[in-house]
């Protein structure tokens, strides 16, 4: 049976850099507040007419195939996660496909919101363990600048999120000591509506009305208390899971990347479970939660800065909206 091993990575953030202070001038809110609850200090926001969901994901995917020494028509397959597709439908996996010159493959849309990539990564990890494909493009891009209010009625979710994309090419190897080692998914749907996008949706015969407009009917909602409870149960859950799986222990980790939800969330994760901060990765502070797209940023910029090393033990987690949570294990 083949292993799976992550063998490129690539990030794209747009170029409109938004700040705390910018925030200001659309709602109540200032920079200490933000940092204080959250840690971010800055965000990407797409540019309209150059930005899409796919196009971003497509310029994080070159760097991650030219990283990987490969080319778009050796990929098998693609898997690519976001919660903020380009259409309703078709799905931005193959838009993705027509901007490279991939061949005429698979491309398979992932839905698990912040747990996304792990999830995306899970089934690419799968199929190439099964023998059905030997390399598989794996992207998660996010434009969510446009789907929040900048208004005192949408600041509780409008100061956390951003816009970008990370990749990364998986593909088959023999090699024991350097692959993806585990993938653990879960979910509970009983706080489905703790944080979700009500309309439009499939529910109602008329998907989007005024009322729902001036209800806010149309914003992301989240219940905030109930998501930091959750997540700091079940990201040290989903981290112990994985190494218990494979016979280690904290100790053994080389380093975390968790999905970039909350300063507070990660450094209380780090807390419980007894991380040094040299142990854990965080970008947050210039990136905000690009949701599907974190982990792969934030895992591409730990790589690019040195603190992902051949034989280290890496592990990825994350925690979002369903509820969904994961984690993978890799020995790079």
């Amino acid at each position: 049976m083949p292993y799976a091993k992550i063998t490129g990575l690539g990030f794209y953030v747009p170029e409109n850099v938004v700040t705390n202070h910018d925030l200001t001038r659309y709602m109540n809110t200032s920079d200490e507040w933000i940092r204080e609850r959250t840690g971010i200090e800055q965000r990407r926001f797409f540019t309209e007419g150059k930005d899409t969901t796919a196009k971003m994901g497509a310029r994080a995917a070159a760097q991650a195939l030219e990283r990987a020494g490969i080319t778009a028509e050796e990929i098998d397959f693609i898997v690519f996660a976001t919660l903020s597709p380009d259409y309703f439908f078709p799905g931005s996996g193959v838009l993705l496909q027509r901007l490279l010159p991939f061949r005429e493959i698979g491309a398979l849309d992932v839905r698990a919101q912040c747990s996304g990539f792990i999830y995306a990564l899970s089934v690419a990890d799968q199929y190439i363990r099964s023998g059905m494909y030997k390399k598989i493009l794996v992207v998660g891009s996010e434009i969510q600048s446009n789907i929040m209010e900048l208004s005192d009625r949408g600041r509780a979710v409008a100061v956390l999120f951003g816009d970008g994309a990370g990749a990364a090419v998986v593909e088959a190897t023999d090699e024991p000591d350097h692959r993806i080692l585990s993938t653990h998914l879960h979910s509970d749907g009983n706080f489905a509506e703790d944080l979700f996008l009500e309309h439009p949706g499939a529910v109602l015969k008329q998907r989007l009305t005024p009322q729902m407009i001036e209800e806010g009917k149309h914003l992301p909602f989240m219940r905030g208390n109930a998501v930091f409870k959750h997540a700091i149960t079940r990201f040290p859950e989903v981290i112990r899971e994985a190494l218990d799986a494979n016979g280690y222990t904290i100790e053994d980790l080389d380093l975390l990347v968790p999905h970039q939800a909350n300063l507070r969330i990660a450094q209380h994760v780090q807390k419980t479970l007894g991380l040094r901060d040299d142990q854990v990765f965080n970008n947050i502070q210039k990136y905000g939660n690009t949701t599907a797209a974190s982990i792969p940023i934030a895992l591409t910029e730990a790589w690019e800065a040195g603190k992902v090393k051949p034989g280290d033990l890496v592990c990825l987690a994350a925690f979002g909206s369903g509820f969904t949570w994961a984690s993978a294990l890799i020995r790079w």
